[in-house]
C-alpha cells in the first residue's frame, strides 16, 4: 500500500469545553496519512487516478472551520468519516493537535487509525 499524506494542515476554529474557548478561535493542526494505490496515477500521469490531497485539504479546512465542537476527539472522528465516505479512503491515520492547550507542552492531541491497512 502507498501512502498519500498531508502534514501540518493548520485550521482556525472554535474548539474547547471552557466558556472562554467558545469565544475565540484556536488553531488545530492535522496530519493525515491515507492508504492509496498510487500505481494508476504513476502510469497515467492523470489527476483523476490520484487521491487528490488538494481537494481533501480544502474539504477538511471547510469542515473544521465551520464546526464548533467541544472535543478534538470528535473533530478527528468526523474528519475520518469525511475521508472514508467522501474520498473512498480505505485506511487512514489522523493526528489532530491543539498547540497551546497545555502551556508546558508544545502540542497535545489525539491520533486515530481507521480502516484496514492492506
Amino acid at each position: 500500500m502507498d501512502i498519500v499524506y498531508i502534514k501540518d494542515l493548520r485550521i482556525d476554529t472554535t474548539i474547547g469545553i471552557y466558556d472562554w474557548e467558545r469565544e475565540i478561535k484556536q488553531t488545530l493542526v492535522l496530519d493525515v496519512e491515507m492508504g492509496h494505490d498510487n500505481r494508476p496515477a504513476g502510469r497515467s500521469d492523470d489527476i483523476v487516478d490520484t487521491l487528490d490531497y488538494f481537494a481533501i485539504s480544502r474539504r477538511l479546512i471547510e469542515f473544521v472551520e465551520a464546526s464548533e465542537m467541544l472535543l478534538i476527539e470528535r473533530v478527528a472522528e468526523c474528519c475520518a468519516d469525511i475521508l472514508i465516505q467522501e474520498f473512498g479512503v480505505k485506511w487512514l491515520r489522523l493526528q489532530v493537535g491543539k498547540p497551546g492547550a497545555v502551556a508546558e507542552a508544545s502540542d497535545v492531541g489525539v491520533i486515530i487509525e481507521r480502516g484496514q491497512r492492506a
